[in-house]
């Protein structure tokens, strides 16, 4: 895999001769966020050798260089999901990719079901910590390289960044949470049942990506960010029917209050 990574890093930075400071990772619905960012270059996910190609709908498949609040950033306009058929190691592939690019902070962002009776559809959500039920991304041989055989997960979201994202969000009435977040295969939305256990086992919301971005992530040392945007609700008698259509209206009418924490946050990062 390392071999890939530094021929991806060589084509990418013989595109852009760009260094950035952040990456951010936009989830279903959630690319409006590129719009904010003065942008310097963009490359189509099927033009970078190794890269694996979005098929889910609200996912463009880009990345863009450029600037956002005063920091150097790359932007994933669309993610990759295990239920897409791609290998664990195939969906975080880009993450390392980031790493090696140099950036300094990971953000990402998605849409989930809200299993917390207190949560309501449009709400945001900053992930405190979460629980893993879709295959280790670090199954299989290790690479020192990348970080330690056995990383630690006492901390998988900077605990700095949830406060100051938590903080911006009061000062702005955004009605945020903090919580834990289940990550699932997919793609089936969830039962009443399995909405129940996930509640059970201590989870806020459910969704199909992010952890296995963020374990990499971590491996490999970078300080994380994520948030949520609750776009349909798994509560006992609230549960209705939902489409990807749905799921992908709510993100899209939320979006502005996740860019509005995202982008004063990148504001406070200090190098």
């Amino acid at each position: 895999m390392l071999e890939k990574i530094k021929e991806t890093i060589s084509f990418v930075k013989d595109k852009t001769s760009f260094e950035p400071e952040a990456g951010i990772i936009l989830g279903t619905g959630l690319g409006g966020l590129v719009h904010e960012i003065d942008m310097l270059h963009k490359l189509d996910y099927e033009d970078i050798p190794n890269f694996p190609v979005s098929t889910v709908e609200g996912h463009k498949g880009r990345l863009i260089f450029g600037m956002l609040a005063g920091k150097k950033v790359v932007a994933m306009q669309g993610r990759f999901h295990y239920y897409e058929g791609y290998t664990m190691q195939e969906v975080t592939f880009p993450v390392r990719v980031l790493k090696y690019l140099g950036i300094k902070w990971l953000m990402v962002s998605n849409a989930s079901g809200g299993v917390n009776p207190e949560y309501e559809i449009g709400d945001l959500m900053v992930l405190n910590d979460h629980i893993n039920l879709l295959p280790n991304p670090l199954i299989g041989r290790n690479d020192d390289e990348f970080g330690p055989r056995f990383p630690d997960m006492s901390e998988p979201y900077d605990h700095e960044m949830v406060s100051l994202a938590l903080s911006i969000a009061r000062k702005n009435n955004i009605r945020a949470h903090q919580g834990c977040y289940v990550g699932v295969t997919g793609p089936t939305l969830e039962t009443p049942k399995e909405y129940q256990y996930f509640r059970i086992i201590g989870g806020d919301t459910v969704g199909m990506s992010t952890v296995p971005e963020i374990i990499v992530a971590r491996q490999m040392g970078l300080p994380c960010f994520a948030i949520s945007i609750i776009t349909d609700l798994g509560v006992p008698g609230r549960i209705v029917k939902v489409t990807h259509e749905d799921v992908q209206e709510a993100a899209g009418l939320a979006e502005p209050k996740m860019t509005l924490i995202m982008k004063e946050l990148l504001q406070k990062l200090k190098c």
